[in-house]
């Protein structure tokens, strides 16, 4: 019973963010892959969801700009996407800020 009452509860919030933007889908989560044609994003009910990327697909950390180059896997994002046929199109990738903290740690890291 608490599994059907899971699937249930899965399907109506995958059903509620993908009619969140009206046209356009809207995915939370985190980056599993990316390549310069596609970008996977694992949300945060377990579903890997694979978007592509095309020519006019904007990249923002913030209010800033990005390329896709910037994004790496296990950024959280926040994909816009358009439906073509049974195909997802990336219109918009917001990446969230990574907090100075981490930003930190993370070059403290890289120095090791």
């Amino acid at each position: 019973m608490k599994r059907i009452r899971g699937v249930t509860t899965s399907l109506l919030l995958l059903v509620t963010m993908l009619l969140a933007h009206g046209n356009e889908l809207h995915i939370m989560g985190t980056v599993a892959n990316i390549t310069t044609t596609s970008i996977t994003v694992k949300t945060q009910d377990g579903h890997s969801i694979d978007i592509s990327i095309a020519q006019d697909t904007k990249f923002m950390r913030g209010t800033e700009p990005i390329s896709a180059k910037d994004i790496k896997t296990g950024d959280r994002v926040v994909v816009h996407a358009s439906k073509n046929g049974e195909k997802l199109v990336a219109t918009t990738v917001a990446v969230g800020k990574t907090s100075e903290a981490n930003q930190k740690a993370k070059n403290g890291a890289q120095s090791h």
